[in-house]
């Protein structure tokens, strides 16, 4: 799974889970495309049920069809569930409308972070800065001030309502508003770190009447759920439905005792005992 993958959707799985290898390396922690792959496809040939969990919909910009690609090469059978794309997910989370009868009539996806062993950008920023809609840029913090400086030269406003949200959806979630002119500064000020998206146009004045999320009680709080784990769901839930990220810390566990003649002498007293 990767590391985009909110933890508690592990909790559904009841077999031991392999958890994906990142390594060190020159562009941070990764494992290579290729090695992901090959673990798919060695594992599927030993006869194994494999789930290849992503954030977000793995066909847009999340490389699922280079996984499908490198499975149908191999001859193994797989199916894919599509999931909600990241710009859906943190446009709702932030009180973001990307469509709007008032703002905007249509909406753009876009890579902020392309292939750098391209010679050029594939992106016509003179296309998109004259587009009349919403424009959301998929893994753009650490380019963000090239972003805006490459919209304006080419005609947006400098002024454009720029809203940028990490750690999109999950208690974590940190926003940061502002214009093309500024939002490299304020986001840089605010310590925002990717995994990361980029949301500009005028819908991101809605974002006042309609944010939900941001405004749970326990919103941002990381809470410690001591319970033994085969009694945590409840009290998990509950923290997360009120804004809050638990941990799954169990002090405790409960298990058969290694000698019952204990138990079995307490039995034959059960007159005695006002509650069990």
């Amino acid at each position: 799974y990767d590391g985009l993958v909110n933890p508690m959707l592990l909790r559904h799985g009841h077999a031991a889970v392999e958890r994906t290898c990142r390594a060190e390396g020159p562009l941070g922690r990764l494992l290579p495309q290729e090695e992901i792959n090959r673990r798919l496809v060695e594992a599927a040939q030993a006869g194994k049920t494999v789930v290849r969990l992503k954030g977000g919909d793995p066909f847009i910009f999340g490389r699922g069809s280079e996984e499908a690609a490198a499975l149908a090469a191999a001859g193994i059978p797989f199916e894919v569930v599509p999931g909600i794309t990241a710009a859906t997910g943190a446009a709702v989370y932030t009180g973001i409308s990307l469509t709007h009868r008032d703002h905007a009539s249509a909406v753009a996806f876009i890579t902020g972070h392309e292939d750098p062993s391209k010679p050029a950008t594939a992106l016509d920023y003179n296309s998109l800065a004259h587009f009349p809609g919403t424009l959301v840029f998929y893994m753009g913090l650490h380019r963000l001030e090239a972003i805006a400086a490459a919209l304006v030269t080419a005609g947006k406003p400098s002024i454009t309502p720029v809203c940028v949200v990490c750690r999109a959806t999950q208690p974590l979630q940190k926003t940061v508003t502002g214009t093309l002119a500024d939002i490299a500064k304020l986001a840089a000020n605010a310590g925002l770190h990717p995994p990361s998206l980029v949301i500009v146009g005028d819908c991101v004045t809605v974002r006042e009447q309609a944010r939900w999320f941001e405004d749970r009680p326990l919103f941002g709080q990381v809470i410690g759920i001591t319970r033994p784990e085969e009694q945590a769901d409840d009290a998990a839930q509950k923290a997360y439905e009120l804004g809050a990220l638990p941990v799954m810390l169990p002090m405790i566990e409960i298990a058969p005792p290694d000698d019952w003649s204990a138990v079995d002498a307490v039995l034959t007293r059960r007159q005695e005992f006002d509650w069990i």
